[in-house]
């Protein structure tokens, strides 16, 4: 067994962005799917991280919590040599950051809360609030779009926390809001997030769970089983 553990679920978006950089670190760590639902198994998550939030990424019984200090951490202490997400120049390492927070903050949260209202009751559900969070989506939209311009990445040209973060939110984000056509530079960003190899094998590992994803409706054909479609 590995000295690491990420306690984890396959339909995440936050575990999805910890999952992506543990293949582009070269970083071996023991996934434990955890199941919320289960009494037992949230008592014992919550006895080792009070704040039931996933990932969870546990070192030699060190918890290791919040996916951007997760992928540092990753990167100080276990990555392979020559393998990096963040970069060493201070001024590049900001940029990445900053990415990384916008993708979580804009792309992310709003996704997230587009999930949220369709688990609500039909009759509970706030047509405003996803509105609003539709909106928050395509300002986030324009300004990715903006950044793109002569480059292939988030935050340069190399791969990097930025893009760890940003390949599972868009892939969410796009189910509820598509990207519209005058975002090229991001639509092909998105092209080119989904073909980088640990990317595509995180959402392949995916695949049997996105059936019970809430806004599946939105989701491609090419990421569902025939039967799912």
């Amino acid at each position: 067994m590995a000295d690491l553990t990420l306690h984890y679920h396959p339909l995440s978006s936050y575990c999805h962005k910890v999952l992506i950089a543990l293949d582009v670190l070269g970083v071996d760590a023991d996934r434990q799917l955890l199941n919320l639902g289960d009494a037992s198994e949230r008592a014992a998550f919550l006895a080792l991280w009070p704040t039931g939030k996933m990932p969870l990424l546990v070192d030699q019984g060190r918890p290791v919590a919040e996916t951007s200090i997760i992928i540092e951490y990753l990167q100080q202490r276990h990555a392979r040599s020559g393998h990096a997400l963040i970069p060493a120049d201070p001024a590049q390492a900001l940029d990445v950051r900053l990415w990384d927070r916008l993708c979580d903050l804009y792309v992310m949260t709003p996704m997230q809360a587009c999930t949220a209202d369709l688990l609500k009751p039909e009759t509970e559900r706030d047509a405003g609030s996803v509105l609003q969070a539709h909106q928050r989506l395509l300002m986030a939209y324009r300004m990715l779009d903006a950044q793109l311009a002569g480059q292939d990445w988030l935050a340069g040209d190399a791969f990097s926390m930025a893009d760890c973060a940003a390949a599972p939110a868009l892939f969410y984000a796009v189910t509820y809001v598509p990207i519209p056509a005058a975002h090229a530079l991001l639509a092909a960003y998105f092209e080119r997030l989904l073909a980088h190899p640990a990317v595509a094998a995180t959402i392949e590992q995916a695949r049997p769970w996105f059936k019970f994803y809430p806004g599946r409706a939105g989701l491609a054909p090419r990421f569902l089983d025939a039967a799912d479609a």
